[in-house]
Formats: structure tokens, sequence, C-alpha cells
């Protein structure tokens, strides 16, 4: 796979994977807009993998005490933070594996990779996002986070599924309409990539395992190691700028997107 096809991919999905603009959204837009090949599901886990390392290093703090409160989860005692914090990590998951083994059982999943879909659900959840953050109270923080938030949360996760809804930015806007501020409901945006992106990856890499080679193992590395130093970046520009400013500067991009991508797909 060319150098700058792979420069190209983990920088979109870096990138965009955190900020509420869909990066799975933006890697099927890739091919349809500029002609090239698609980057393949190796590609697809490698570039996967790196934004998991970026969000985990990110947050290590937080994954630290969920990682060691998984042994008192397992055994049914949710009476330290950490257990906690692994409990609803996990009950927030569910919904989005259960309606994605579905969609790709189904079939839907492919169906769905389309212009049309991306351009609507960029512009209408990218509305709600703005609607959201405009009426939402902001007296909640990520300690607050609840059994009943992270079901919530959970199920419209499961919702990111279809392409240009944007995983994080559905959580934050279900985070934002729940009462948490900016910067806690992207927190909790990301701590629930974590299991996310893990479930999908695994799923993509277990099916790419029988047929990789040593040329994809390489071309898989650089997409990694790029796309985690992509992730890393965006996503503490994002985290840094969300105490100050709102989401409306990703609202205004995911409008202008949508409205371009609508008007293409219905000209063709």
């Amino acid at each position: 796979m060319p150098l700058f096809h792979l420069i190209l991919v983990a920088l979109i999905q870096g990138i965009t994977e955190f900020l509420p603009v869909s990066s799975s959204g933006h890697l099927i837009l890739l091919p349809q807009l500029t002609g090239m090949n698609d980057q393949g599901q190796v590609i697809d886990v490698a570039v996967h993998v790196g934004t998991l390392f970026a969000v985990i290093l990110f947050f290590w703090r937080d994954v630290r005490m969920g990682l060691a409160g998984i042994p008192r989860m397992l055994t049914g005692r949710i009476d330290t933070p950490g257990s906690r914090l692994a409990f609803l990590l996990l009950i927030a998951t569910i919904p989005a594996i259960l309606l994605g083994l579905i969609l790709k059982l189904t079939g839907l999943s492919d169906a769905m990779r389309s212009m049309t879909v991306i351009g609507w659900t960029m512009l209408i959840f990218g509305l709600f996002l703005w609607w959201a953050d405009q009426t939402g109270e902001t007296t909640k923080t990520d300690a607050d986070w609840s059994i009943s938030d992270a079901i919530k949360m959970g199920l419209w996760q499961a919702v990111a599924l279809i392409p240009g809804t944007s995983r994080s930015g559905i959580c934050i806007t279900a985070g934002r309409m729940m009462g948490y501020a900016r910067h806690d409901a992207a927190k909790i945006a990301m701590l629930m990539s974590i299991p996310t992106i893990f479930a999908s990856g695994a799923l993509l890499g277990y099916e790419v395992a029988s047929t990789a080679n040593m040329a994809a193992a390489r071309d898989g590395a650089i997409a990694a190691l790029l796309a985690f130093v992509a992730a890393l970046l965006a996503l503490g520009f994002m985290m840094r700028l969300l105490r100050t400013i709102s989401f409306t500067p990703y609202v205004i991009y995911r409008a202008l997107l949508g409205a371009a991508l609508l008007a293409l797909a219905y000209s063709t």
C-alpha cells in the first residue's frame, strides 16, 4: 500500500476518532471522493489499535483504576471506584456489541455505507449535538456517572453504528442532555471508547488474522503508529479546548460537510 495512502488513512482515523465528527464516516468517504482503493480490514484494525493505545495513555490514571477494579467486579463487589468504573463501562458497551453483531449478520452494516446516509447523519446529529450543548445543564461531573446514565449513554452509543453519526459525538450529546459539563461528558465518552474500540478491533482482527502477510503487517504497523500520534494530539487538543469553548466549531464543520455530501449525492 502506498505510503501516502497509509499516512492519509492514519491521520483521518487518528484525528477524527475522538472528535465529534465521525471517523468511520470519513474513512468511508475517502475512497468514494478520491477514487483511492479501499484501505482494507488489515489497515482498519491497525488504525483502531493505534487510537486505542492513544486514549489508554491519555486517561491512564482512570484506565489503571478500572483495570484494578475488574477482579472485584467479576466477584460481584461494586464497592470501589475502580470496580464501579469497570462495571459502568461494561454495561455501557453491551448495547453497541449486540447491535453491531445484528447489523453485521444481517448485512445492514454494509448497506448503510453510503454518501447519502453519511450526509444526513452528519447534518442531523451535528445539529442534535449543538442543541444538547446549548440547552444542557452543567451540574454533573464524571464522578456522578451512574448505572442509569451508563445504560442511556450505552444505548446512544449503539446509534453510532450508523456511519456518520460519530461515536464520541453521540455519547457527548447524551452526556450534555443529562447535565454533564462539556469536559466531563467528553471524558466519559472517551473512556467508553476503550472497550468499544477493543471489541470492534478484536472482531476485525479475528477476521483478517488468516489473510495477513508480512507486507500487510508492515503497513499495519506504520498505520497504527501514525494513528496513535495523531489521536493523542487530537485528543489533547479537544480536551484542552473544551475548557474554554463549546462544541459549535465541530457542529459547523458537520453541517457544512453534511450539506455538501447531500448536494453531491442527490445531484448524481
